[in-house]
């Protein structure tokens, strides 16, 4: 009796090649960029430590005079950099971290800080933010700014910010923060967006999304909701052998001091 021919297993009629060819072109590419953000995680801690800030001198060549003498002007201004992982929530880990670390040696500031983020989940859920999705978010914001009030140590304010679960509940929570105060002045806001969006569009697709960069409308927020100055020092290859410095709140004595680097935030110290 003749051996049965294996069966060959039949392409899926609704599949056209170039389908199927699509389909793994794109699995590649997610394959690729899922082994980029693990080898990312790997090599940058998501904040740390304190570094001289003449490690940025290294990170470009002798010969580009531009961002070489944009580091020997920032370095007139600050003495040290913490980096933070180049993950698109960059901005609003270096601002949490930041803040919190600034609050350790202000008591009068970290009060009224307190206050504040205690009363934003209220404002949140008026205005139609769900309660139970947002309360876990809220109650680990608290609690850093709990431990901050008990006096906590900065490296071990540190590692809970490199805890992954800590540290992206608060990224988290900001987020919900700059959209929440975004959507309250949406007026003002509506004319920074560009594509015919609105401001809640906006939200839902550039703010709210973790992994989203931020940029000036974000900042300006994010700053306006919780009341604290935030100073970005702008390095780019622009013409001028300088950063040029922003500081949202205009007319604020800023805590927080950002770098920005096309696409990223480090947190920068005088």
């Amino acid at each position: 009796m003749a051996a049965e021919e294996p069966q060959q297993q039949k392409a899926d009629p609704l599949v056209s090649d170039n389908e199927r060819a699509g389909l793994t072109y794109d699995e590649a590419i997610l394959a690729q960029e899922d082994q980029i953000q693990r080898e990312i995680a790997i090599q940058n801690p998501l904040v740390s430590e304190r570094l001289e800030l003449s490690v940025l001198y290294k990170e470009y060549a002798k010969d580009d005079t531009i961002y070489q003498q944009k580091v020997r002007d920032l370095h007139k201004k600050y003495s040290f950099i913490r980096k933070t992982r180049p993950d698109g929530n960059c901005f609003y880990r270096a601002f949490g971290f930041a803040q919190l670390e600034a609050l350790l040696e202000d008591s009068e500031e970290l009060q009224r800080f307190k206050a504040v983020s205690a009363r934003s989940k209220e404002d949140l859920v008026s205005q139609g933010f769900a309660d139970f999705v947002i309360e876990d978010f809220h109650a680990t914001f608290m609690d850093l700014i709990e431990r901050v009030e008990e006096r906590t140590s900065v490296d071990e304010l540190l590692a809970a910010f490199n805890d992954q679960s800590t540290s992206d509940y608060l990224v988290v929570y900001l987020r919900l923060l700059t959209s929440g105060y975004l959507q309250r002045q949406n007026k003002f806001f509506e004319h920074f967006i560009e594509g015919g969006q609105t401001v809640k569009e906006f939200c839902e697709q550039e703010v709210e999304p973790m992994c989203k960069e931020s940029d000036h409308i974000h900042i300006m927020a994010l700053a306006q909701a919780l009341g604290v100055p935030i100073q970005v020092e702008y390095m780019d290859r622009g013409e001028g052998g300088t950063t040029n410095p922003h500081v949202f709140l205009e007319g604020s004595e800023p805590k927080v001091y950002l770098l920005y680097r096309p696409g990223h935030y480090d947190i920068l110290y005088k």
